[in-house]
């Protein structure tokens, strides 16, 4: 089991910019699959960015693509979301997720509250 811990969300300001870290420990955890994923107030959890488990392949949901970043830094662990040009529409709970095999996200973080104000 890999173990998930968000950090680096707060209260931005709308066209602003904010980074949200996540740091994973267990045994393999840097060889994993990491994405980041949301869940507004009153909706369910949806994807939003994804990142290959050799760091070589990224994707991203249609509504945050080229206004959002994802990296990681497997000597540290750590899987972070680089975000732009912030809208009030992408306040949510971000939270951390690694897929043991293939993209099925298996292990998740507690999450980290963004909030876009106007």
């Amino acid at each position: 089991q890999v173990q998930l811990q968000e950090s680096g969300g707060g209260l931005v300001q709308a066209g602003g910019s904010l980074r949200v870290s996540c740091v994973a420990s267990g045994r393999a955890s840097s060889r994993y699959t990491k994405g980041w994923f949301r869940q507004a107030p009153g909706k369910e959890r949806e994807f939003v960015a994804g990142i290959l488990w050799s760091g070589d392949r990224t994707w991203y949901a249609d509504s945050v693509r080229g206004r959002f970043t994802i990296s990681r830094d497997d000597a540290k662990n750590t899987v972070d979301l680089q975000m732009n040009s912030l809208a009030l529409e992408d306040t949510a709970v971000y939270y951390c997720a690694a897929a043991r095999t293939g993209t099925k996200f298996d292990d998740w973080g507690h999450g980290t509250q963004v909030t876009v104000s106007s």
